[in-house]
């Protein structure tokens, strides 16, 4: 019998093509310390936001595609650039005018302005690690402020220090040439105020482990680049962190590409091999403008999670990363009956089929046994045409539908009922719009009125589907999408909708017979 890891090494979903190049990166052999390190960065400066669960969950799926090709024990480090200076106030957090006073600081050592934590910078680490467990993730937490002030770095900035002079010619071509004048690898720590410094760097001297810097006040200051007493410029920083971890894996957006290789030049300079991955695309608005947190025109994880399931998202995530994507509202039902069907699927395929199934590397391999049972699309119609508000309004159609079935017995199915109910509040109810139908859609309609009220009542969701198809062919529909668009604009004031059949089988034959007579007594269906 073929091998899980047989399977593996053959799988071509992009987890296991990255996991691949870890596994010839070490050749089957473990590496000095013992294991394979993905990393993911996080600026501690604000609240966990959508591209921080991107970066993690498809880290962690190369991560699992890895734990099948090899084993050689594996880490994830979610690292916080808690040592950074706060550069500004945040709009969206109280205090400011405190905040203010703390400019500079690293924000382990800023107050924090909601006053549960010690510092600003704890309190947006503890956000970052109920943010990555609230989603099951597997990781370890690391701050910068703790390797800083522990020594932990202390070899790592001695070897920069050393190397200094080719440091800074790998980045002086990249800076602006005011920026290039004043630019230093190293940022000390004022012993005065406590901040953070971007000040001329006058001497280093390698043997002694010191830099001698100009200090705001103009005086000069000698100080060991140890100790927590210096943090580096944030590209050398990176370098520098890969460099003393020896981090194997670490993926970023399109936009650093420029700042990934000189932070992969650095690491060699300092003698280790820069981390394999890749450099994801980033997410667009509704008009196809790049996401910007500071203009707030994209979809949080909150509001996604809202009408959502985080599967769903996770999905998303999967999906064609190295593409730019549309992140809005209206993406998001399309994401969820793409992860049900994924999951649907999965039991009937074989193990290599599974294995480029999303499915398997949201889940590890092992889907939810709990199915949904109808479709996300379906719910949400059904939704809109009820006008629902409550969850029970739903499943009394539901029950009848599917007997079985109870938020007891199908958890999964009672939570996207909620999600649905939401969303068609929030994001269909205020943008319904029904029209009167023409003189064809109003025969077409009679005739389906017809066929409904004598339709048997063994008649499957596939027999009422077939007999939808009809009709529209017989009152000369030659396209049937427009049909079937008819019928979501008159019938549910809106240009899209579910298989009719299927809505008709789960809404009801004498309920849909009473929706068309209403319709085509020219009765106001958004009352």
């Amino acid at each position: 019998m073929t091998s899980e890891r047989t399977y593996a090494e053959a799988a071509k979903a992009w987890p296991f093509e990255e996991a691949r190049k870890l596994v010839a990166r070490y050749a089957g052999k473990a590496p000095k310390k013992g294991y394979v390190l993905f990393e993911t960065g996080y600026g501690p400066s604000g609240l966990p936001h959508i591209g921080t669960f991107g970066e993690v969950v498809r880290t962690t799926m190369v991560r699992q595609a890895f734990q099948r090709l090899s084993d050689i024990p594996t880490r994830l480090f979610a690292f916080s650039d808690d040592m950074d200076g706060l550069r500004k106030v945040p709009t969206n957090v109280p205090n400011q005018e405190m905040l203010a006073q703390h400019l500079g600081k690293p924000l382990t050592k800023v107050p924090d302005p909601f006053g549960k934590y010690e510092s600003f910078g704890h309190h947006n680490n503890a956000m970052l690690r109920g943010f990555l467990d609230s989603f099951g993730f597997e990781y370890e937490f690391q701050s910068s402020t703790d390797y800083y002030m522990s020594g932990r770095f202390d070899q790592g900035l001695l070897d920069v220090l050393k190397h200094y002079e080719q440091v800074m010619e790998i980045m002086l071509p990249s800076l602006r040439e005011e920026r290039a004048a004043s630019y230093s690898p190293f940022l000390p720590l004022c012993q005065k105020t406590g901040r953070v410094l971007q000040v001329p760097v006058l001497e280093h001297n390698a043997a002694a482990g010191t830099i001698v810097y100009q200090d705001e006040d103009g005086s000069k200051v000698e100080t060991p680049v140890t100790g927590g007493r210096c943090k580096l410029q944030w590209k050398p920083d990176w370098a520098m962190r890969w460099h003393v971890l020896g981090v194997d894996y670490e993926m970023s957006g399109k936009d650093l590409i420029p700042s990934v290789q000189l932070a992969n030049k650095i690491c060699r300079e300092l003698g280790s091999p820069p981390p394999d991955g890749f450099n994801y695309e980033l997410f667009l608005d509704d008009q196809g403008q790049k996401i910007s947190k500071s203009k707030g025109n994209g979809l949080s994880v909150e509001e996604w999670l809202a009408y959502a399931p985080p599967e769903s998202l996770a999905l998303f995530m999967y999906q064609k990363p190295r593409a730019a994507k549309r992140l809005y509202f209206d993406v998001i039902p399309r994401a969820v009956d793409d992860y049900i069907t994924f999951v649907e699927k999965f039991d009937g395929e074989t193990e290599a089929q599974r294995m480029e199934n999303p499915a398997w590397h949201i889940h590890n391999g092992k889907p939810p046994k709990d199915k949904a049972q109808l479709s996300y699309g379906i719910l949400l119609n059904l939704a809109s045409v009820c006008n629902a508000e409550a969850k029970e309004t739903l499943w009394g159609f539901i029950t009848r539908y599917k007997p079985d079935a109870t938020p007891a017995t199908a958890p999964f199915l009672d939570k996207l009922v909620g999600y649905a109910i939401n969303y068609y509040r929030d994001h269909v109810k205020p943008t319904k719009k029904y029209r009167a139908p023409d003189a064809t859609e109003k025969a077409a309609l009679a005739d389906l009125l017809a066929y409904l009220d004598k339709a048997p009542g063994t008649a499957s969701a596939e027999d009422l589907q077939n007999e939808v198809y009809e009709i529209g062919k017989r009152h000369g529909f030659t396209e049937l999408r427009a049909w079937f668009k008819a019928l979501y604009e008159v019938l549910l004031g809106q240009d899209q909708g579910p298989r009719f059949g299927s809505f008709i089988a789960l809404y009801g034959r004498k309920e849909t017979a009473d929706l068309i007579r209403r319709a085509l007594a020219g009765e106001d269906l958004a009352a």
